[in-house]
């Protein structure tokens, strides 16, 4: 299965071991989900995950960093043609391109309303619940 993780998931996941953002993340790390990415995402993830205020330690943050950079899916994503939608935030569109480009199942978020324009393109948007409870991995 392959997903786009959106950084908001990442953060929760490392931040508390309990939550469905964890558990999405332990299925990333046990090899049983695909994330894909490219340059801009990965760049993302680590100026967020170094954010002192976020408390994760460098190593936690490293692990999950060259777990994600050496078993996830790297592409390189087009931009995408979306001349009469609104994208609430801009910051979320390499996301997206990723997630068309590789034929993603789904962008999996916590910002769900920031992605509704993916669904005309075949991608699903889920929150990570909805995402564990769809595949039934909860």
């Amino acid at each position: 299965m392959l997903i786009v993780l959106d950084t908001n998931v990442l953060v929760s996941g490392l931040l508390k071991k309990d939550s469905k953002p964890a558990k999405v993340l332990d299925q990333v790390t046990a090899a049983k989900i695909q994330v894909a990415v490219d340059q801009r995402i990965l760049s993302e993830y680590q100026q967020v995950l170094a954010r002192p205020k976020l408390k994760i330690t460098a190593a936690n943050a490293q692990a999950v960093l060259q777990y994600i950079s050496a078993a996830g899916l790297s592409v390189i994503a087009p931009p995408l043609n979306l001349q009469d939608v609104v994208i609430q935030d801009l910051m979320d569109l390499p996301f997206a391109e990723v997630a068309v480009a590789a034929m993603a199942q789904a962008v999996v978020t916590g910002n769900a309303k920031h992605f509704l324009f993916l669904k005309g393109l075949g991608i699903e948007v889920l929150t990570p619940d909805e995402f564990l409870v769809k595949y039934e991995l909860a």
